[in-house]
């Protein structure tokens, strides 16, 4: 098997895959299937995984099912991880959740951002990992692009000075007053539209998520959290 062939398995559908990598046993790697000797990281940036997502599930339809998304990210990749014969693994499976952000870094040349989430050299803080692929079968990868953090060069980091209720900070996320606030008329914007500090990165504007993919995002965020 080659990993174009793996790549090829999600054309047409918005998920693609973001690089992989040959675990160690730091890595945490789960062994459904006996010890992995792949990983394929799968995921989305910009906008073309919600446009077939909703083009899939009406409105209607995602209000009423609990974690649409997740099921039609189960259905996706699991049906694609059968045809090929590898286990497929998730993000949201848990607690104890797969340590999702670790096998990014080591797949697909990320780094930590000073808000926290992953951010992506040509991307930005635009896209998201969606499951893996855990393969018995030795296959080359991508080679782990290694550019520097965008974030390096970043002299105003404006993503840390505009969040409403400075819940970013070097302290850490201050969870309950984002939540707060966006559960308030004042944080509408937030609600609407995506995180302001999120928007407020200048990089990789290009995929930047469209309102109602923002608003799916955040009132989630919101119900989970309360």
């Amino acid at each position: 098997m080659q990993y174009e062939e793996i790549d090829a398995a999600f054309a047409g559908s918005g998920l693609i895959c973001r690089g992989g990598f040959h675990p160690e046993a730091a890595d945490g790697v789960p062994q459904p299937n006996g010890p992995a000797a792949t990983v394929v990281v799968v995921g989305n940036a910009g906008p073309e995984m919600w446009q077939r997502f909703s083009a899939a599930y009406s409105a209607d339809h995602r209000q009423a099912e609990a974690n649409p998304l997740n099921d039609w990210t189960r259905d996706l990749i699991g049906k694609a991880a059968a045809a090929l014969g590898a286990a497929a693994v998730y993000p949201f499976d848990g607690p104890p959740y797969l340590p999702f952000q670790r096998w990014a870094m080591r797949a697909d040349g990320v780094h930590v951002s000073p808000i926290g989430p992953l951010i992506h050299p040509q991307y930005g803080l635009w896209h998201a990992y969606r499951g893996a692929l855990l393969l018995t079968e030795r296959i080359d990868v991508p080679a782990e692009f290694s550019e520097p953090s965008p974030c390096d060069g970043c002299a105003d980091k404006p993503c840390l000075g505009t969040c409403p209720v400075d819940a970013f900070s070097v302290e850490g996320y201050d969870v309950p007053a984002c939540r707060d606030y966006i559960a308030t008329v004042a944080g509408e914007d937030c609600l609407g539209a995506g995180c302001l500090a999120r928007r407020a990165c200048p990089v990789g504007r290009d995929y930047i998520y469209a309102p109602d993919q923002a608003r799916f995002h955040m009132q989630r965020f919101l119900t989970s959290t309360m």
